[in-house]
């Protein structure tokens, strides 16, 4: 009932999720960018635990309450059976006057309002407070990654941004990461390299651009007077692009120039950083590009100014992978300058030295450079009319006018002349390698998407580190058919199953990817599956989200993650369950459309590592917590109807606070502040990463063995108090027995201190936070039943209550009671953890015991402590830390750089730094 509005109702309503936060059915305000709707339905395809286990407790509900109702009338139609044979002694129910009709009418009249009855009795199975609880830690949650300094860019002053807080515990999750190269795993800042002009290579040097085989200061080698060839191609690079020009320096008469002939410095912007980048080396050779004005175009060769007007432009798409320009040159030649990959270039081409400059566009390729080519095509009067009349009516189109412009477009860019290519270089961001290999200790496998070509993505991988020099690189590129595709697919199986190789590479295009997907999906999926890593070249868009889609919908049903930095990216990132987005150069569209977004690729340890690990495990923690608790409230209910005919075992308002006051707040506390291992210990040690994956903790085991221990608890405390206190047992001098109501309240006040200290038990980071709401929490249920029961109410109709409590703890053997249950309660738990922890510890056990005992100390940013700890000092901290003797002052210790101390630590609640001195 009290199920937030989710993004699926809003999206029949066409609405779109900005600016706000849906939280217990109201839009909330928050300042986050949230994603389409649309792209919320995407990512909730996976069921959650958390609604498999309220299914099941529905199930169990309904199970339940069949089981009673027939049991009373089995109870019922006994007692009229009886009464037909007069059998007239005592029986279990008393007789009414409705026992006398016949039995189908009974069951006729009485089985729905009996069902309903027990429905409404028995309602507090279903846990509607988790729901509530699950969604206020989420959103509360979600501002702890913001916070975090450690995913704060300096340099151009980012901090971690959340659009969603729905799926945090996803990002402890993920098993495969799908990632853009250029922006992504590249700064997306390029710097010119090389070119080819009319079959020979150049290398700019110190501003200049020097041929292949020549010195710097060879006359014969710098292109310093430039012959037509070479000026043609500038000329290309000058005018086939979108960059623009500061405002300021277009003013004026001489524009950018000095009156003494010196240039003053241009400062260029483009979406495109290729386009910035070839833009400026021109410009460096002497080929500059001055601006625009109307649709007109300057350029000074050689200071020489020339006006080209800007006819059409035939704008870049991902299909065509180029885009071209129709100027009108000086002479009042119409001419098309284009520039793309050179697979849709060089095919176009029917003049130019296209042999040679293939053969230069994959050397530049092995060096990991950006190759593009550059091609122009002279327009007869008649040609340029007839484009001109196909251009209007495809743009003028009512009808398919994308397919129309596509077909006149690709008529317009044919019979090309080929001028050369460009290599740029884009350098990888900081600790990309470190990142990629940190992710595949973790169990993450990680797929590279890039348009780029062949020999340039996989220079990139190799130099990133996502392939290894040592990994057996695998290869299915350039097919034409199905036949030669299946036929390599299954020869890539081959081979794998015989290499005794413990890593294998793959690489695929996009035309062969396609034909893998069209009819051979199974075998391509058996072939990835056993590949290390995956790289994907010359990939389309809505190929990158096709492949997403691919391993999201395989049988095993993985957790993806997709990140990128352009808009290209964004279906790839709405496909994924986890969709990340880069702050880049290439606009805010990724970040607009994913679930998180951060600075740098780096950042993406510390967000699965650290923060995902958290919310996994604290999401497990209180979903199963909660079911722990729902199952130590129900069992005694029914114990009771056992023991005492149907009465009631607790007081109404008591049933009422359970999940409200007297237990809530502790397990939301744990939700927001846990953290089991240090931060530094989970991002230093990725292997942790795997004790959580495949969804251990929320698993079926997990359940069952919190429900077991609820069931298990719920049976001691109740024999227990009937056991001690129950029937022909004195509470009081006076020798006054002990009543329902005093039994009742007995159980629910070792019910409410068992299940708040179970919780204290599951902590591991204390805080002063967790100390208030986890014995706040005891001393306010003591403080609420004194006040409940010690005032007559007039607007209760009875007084049951009254005076309960005060009796209850005025009794010694009452509070023996109390403190011999709880304790024979958690001790079978404490014991289990024990031996568990010791004879059967996972990685992440063993790393808590490692932290203990190694002296990691600071790390934890609230407290110091000294050389040699066992793992058996937490309740001396404790302790400590509640006397306040836990000082700097009062250690013995010096610190060394050996030590494993991180001077850098950062703690996510004081947002300090703490360095050694402190300690």
């Amino acid at each position: 009932l009290f199920r937030p509005l989710g993004p699926e109702s809003l999206l029949l309503r066409g609405a779109r999720l900005k600016n706000t936060k849906e939280i217990f059915g109201v839009a909330v305000y928050t300042g986050m960018e949230t994603k389409m709707a649309l792209n919320y339905k995407s990512k909730s395809q996976k069921r959650s635990a958390v609604e498999k286990y309220v299914y099941f407790l529905i199930s169990f509900l309904f199970v339940e309450i069949g089981v009673i109702i027939i049991e009373i009338y089995m109870l019922n139609l006994m007692k009229y059976f009886k009464r037909k044979m007069e059998f007239w002694y005592v029986a279990f129910i008393p007789v009414t006057k409705k026992l006398r009709e016949p039995p189908s009418i009974l069951l006729r009249t009485r089985f729905i309002s009996d069902f309903l009855a027990f429905l409404v009795l028995y309602n507090f199975i279903i846990p509607i407070s988790l729901y509530v609880t699950v969604e206020m830690q989420k959103f509360l949650g979600s501002f702890f990654i913001g916070w975090d300094l450690d995913l704060y860019h300096e340099e151009t002053n980012q901090r971690a941004q959340v659009n969603t807080s729905d799926l945090n515990e996803e990002l402890g999750q993920v098993e495969y990461v799908f990632t853009d190269k250029t922006g992504t795993l590249t700064e997306n800042e390029m710097q010119f390299r090389e070119c080819s002009i009319n079959g020979i290579k150049y290398q700019e040097v110190n501003g200049k651009l020097t041929s292949e085989g020549f010195s710097e200061d060879s006359p014969d080698g710098s292109i310093h007077s430039l012959m037509k060839e070479e000026e043609l191609f500038l000329k290309a690079v000058c005018l086939c692009h979108t960059v623009q020009i500061s405002a300021d320096q277009t003013d004026g008469a001489d524009g950018p120039w000095h009156a003494n002939g010196i240039a003053s410095p241009l400062e260029y912007y483009a979406s495109s950083p290729d386009e910035k980048a070839l833009v400026e080396a021109a410009s460096r050779v002497g080929v500059v590009f001055t601006g625009t004005t109307g649709d007109s175009m300057e350029v000074k060769s050689l200071g020489k100014p020339e006006r080209y007007k800007l006819l059409h432009v035939l704008e870049f798409d991902p299909n065509r992978r180029r885009m071209s320009v129709i100027v009108e040159s000086p002479s009042g030649e119409k001419l098309l300058f284009t520039k793309g990959a050179e697979s849709s270039i060089l095919p176009r081409s029917k003049s130019g030295e296209i042999d040679k400059t293939r053969i230069h566009v994959d050397e530049f390729a092995l060096k990991g450079l950006r190759t593009l080519c550059v091609a122009y095509r002279r327009f007869t009067p008649e040609e340029y009319q007839e484009i001109g009349k196909r251009l209007h009516e495809a743009r003028t189109a009512l009808q398919q006018r994308e397919e129309r412009l596509a077909d006149v477009f690709n008529f317009i860019e044919r019979d090309l002349e080929l001028l050369g290519a460009t290599g740029v270089e884009d350098k990888l961001q900081d600790k990309v390698q470190e990142t990629i290999e940190a992710l595949r200790l973790a169990g993450i496998k990680v797929w590279v998407l890039t348009g780029d070509k062949h020999e340039t993505a996989v220079s990139v991988s190799l130099s990133c580190g996502h392939f290894h020099r040592t990994m057996n690189i695998l290869e299915l590129v350039q097919h034409k058919s199905d036949s030669t595709c299946a036929e390599q697919l299954r020869q890539l199986a081959k081979r794998i199953k015989e290499d005794h190789v413990i890593q294998h590479g793959l690489v695929v295009d996009g035309t062969s990817l396609s034909l893998a997907l069209r009819e051979h999906e199974k075998l391509f999926m058996e072939v990835c599956k056993n590949c290390s890593a995956v790289l994907c070249c010359r990939m389309a868009p809505l190929q990158k989200a096709k492949v997403v889609r691919l391993l999201k919908t395989s049988p095993e049903k993985p957790i993806t993650l997709a990140i990128g930095d352009g808009a290209n990216d964004v279906s790839m990132i709405q496909e994924a369950h986890v969709g990340i987005g880069i702050m880049g150069k290439e606009g805010r569209q990724a970040v607009r459309n994913s679930d998180y977004a951060i600075a740098r690729f780096k950042f993406l340890s510390k967000l699965l590592f650290v923060h995902g690990h958290f919310y996994y495990i604290r999401i497990a923690t209180l979903v199963q917590y909660f079911f722990y608790k729902v199952s130590l409230q129900r069992v005694p209910v029914k114990l009771k109807i056992f023991f005492f005919h149907f009465q009631t075992l607790y007081d109404s308002v008591y049933l009422t606070l359970y999940n409200i006051c007297f237990t809530s707040l502790p397990v939301l506390i744990y939700s927001l502040f846990e953290q089991h291992v240090h931060p530094h210990v989970l991002q230093s040690k990725p292997v942790l990463y795997r004790d959580i994956s495949k969804n251990a903790h929320l698993g079926f085991k997990p359940f069952l063995y919190w429900t077991i221990l609820g069931f298990f608890h719920a049976f001691v405390f109740f024999y227990g108090s009937y056991l001690l206190m129950g029937e022909d047992t004195s509470l009081l001098g006076n020798g006054q027995m002990f009543g329902n109501w005093t039994f009742g309240t007995l159980v629910f006040t070792v019910m409410v201190i068992t299940v708040t200290i179970k919780m204290a038990l599951e902590t591991h980071f204390w805080t002063w936070i967790n100390h208030f709401v986890t014995w706040g929490s005891i001393v306010f249920y003591f403080i609420f039943s004194l006040f409940y029961g010690g005032i007559i109410w007039p607007f209760l109709h009875t007084q049951d209550m009254y005076f309960v409590f005060v009796q209850l703890l005025s009794s010694g053997s009452a509070w023996f009671a109390i403190i011999l249950i709880v304790v024979a309660c958690l001790f079978i738990d404490v014991v289990k953890k024990v031996l568990y922890r010791h004879l059967q510890p996972t990685s992440t056990e063993k790393a808590q015991l490692t932290e203990a005992g190694s002296g990691i100390n600071c790390l934890d940013s609230m407290c110091c402590f000294s050389d040699g700890e066992t793992a058996c000092t937490s309740v001396r901290r404790m302790l400590e830390r509640l006397m306040g003797s836990c000082s700097p002052t009062r250690v013995n210790r010096s610190w060394s750089s050996s030590d494993p101390f991180y001077a850098n630590d950062r703690s996510i609640l004081t947002l300090s730094t703490m360095d050694s001195p402190t300690c």
